[in-house]
């Protein structure tokens, strides 16, 4: 079975979202049994509450149902999870910080590396925004849940290793 792990900064908004909406397409897609996923932040801030009531009310409205108590990524989560996707460079820095080794941050790839239609570097935190903002996040990770989803159906490989396919096929 492949774990995913889902990382931003509190896990309330943007990861918990994301661990859910894959949840969903996993399900939709038969594959929940091979795949498992999960989502953690950076700061154990809000550890043990449930997402932000404001990202819940917006996923609700598309079908989802947050449910996931926010925790803290550890150690253990590097050698646990066989991919550690992070919401914005930020997160990307902070997770190869912590990585105990090198293979376990060959693990950490970025959320928007996924994305099919939605042209963005990042999935940025809503937290202090407008309805606007949690709507453009549930936008982005809908778009690159579907990317990632397609992906683990058609490469056998790491998806972590998905920004090396771009460098690969650059005819410079």
């Amino acid at each position: 079975m492949k774990k995913i792990l889902f990382v931003c900064l509190g896990n309330i908004c943007r990861s918990a979202s994301a661990e859910e909406i894959m949840r969903t397409m996993l399900h939709r897609a038969g594959m929940e049994k091979e795949i498992k996923v999960d989502s953690a932040g950076l700061i154990g801030y809000h550890k043990g509450e449930l997402p932000d009531p404001r990202m819940c009310m917006h996923a609700a409205r598309r079908g989802y149902n947050l449910t996931h108590r926010s925790r803290p990524v550890c150690t253990e989560d590097f050698f646990d999870f066989d991919i550690i996707i992070g919401m914005d460079d930020r997160n990307i820095q902070d997770l190869k910080e912590r990585a105990p080794g090198i293979e376990e941050e060959k693990k950490i790839c970025r959320m928007t590396d996924f994305c099919r239609t939605k042209v963005t570097d990042y999935v940025p935190d809503p937290y202090y925004g407008g309805a606007s903002g949690f709507e453009n996040v549930l936008d982005i990770l809908e778009d690159a849940c579907q990317g990632l989803l397609e992906y683990l159906q058609t490469d056998k490989r790491n998806p972590a290793d998905i920004t090396d396919k771009d460098e690969t096929n650059n005819p410079e």
